[in-house]
């Protein structure tokens, strides 16, 4: 079990569902982090970003300082130690509003007076997920974006919890899951 008190977790909820399969695999693990550890949780959904646009090659590659939700996004990224993204299997990969702050990673590189790459060194990235499929192999691409995601800013992976359910609230019959999630943030 984590037992580090300077632990600061942030889900990223990237479901379209309120309160869907991913989000209480998500909840399940985070009942399981010790007493006091500092959790934030925020809807991808409701905290809309404008398309990202690629701007590295205009010019001198420098980005505008980030505002709105933009930067309640960048400001609570670069607070977390861990940072987990929560979303569900969507044709085989992550939901477009969790694809969509990715993206937005490589702007955030570039924007003067946050050091964004050399700030997230070190963090953990996890992946929660939920799937309509019991094929473990269909959440690949989804882990891997993830993984290498994170890998590309030297962060630490943290690993998928990955959950079975066809129907809003059944992933607490995947007892496979439920249990993982039990011990899911002791690998840190």
């Amino acid at each position: 079990m984590i037992d580090n008190p300077g632990r600061s977790f942030l889900f990223l909820l990237a479901s379209s569902r309120h309160d869907g399969n991913t989000e209480l695999l998500a909840r399940r693990a985070a009942e399981q982090l010790p007493a006091g550890t500092e959790q934030r949780w925020l809807r991808l959904g409701e905290l809309p970003l404008a398309p990202f646009a690629d701007r590295r090659h205009d010019g001198e590659g420098v980005y505008p300082q980030p505002e709105g939700h933009e930067r309640t996004l960048l400001e609570a990224t670069l607070a977390a130690t861990d940072l987990v993204i929560a979303s569900p299997l969507y044709w085989y990969s992550v939901s477009a509003d969790a694809k969509l702050y990715l993206d937005h990673w490589a702007g955030w590189m570039r924007v003067p007076g946050y050091d964004f790459r050399a700030r997230m060194a070190g963090k953990t990235l996890w992946a929660v997920s939920a799937s309509s499929t019991e094929d473990p192999a269909a959440s690949d691409a989804l882990v891997t974006t993830l993984r290498m995601s994170g890998e590309y800013l030297k962060m630490h992976w943290g690993g998928a919890l990955l959950g079975y359910a066809n129907q809003p609230g059944r992933v607490v019959e995947d007892e496979g899951a439920m249990a993982r999630a039990k011990s899911f943030f002791s690998a840190a």
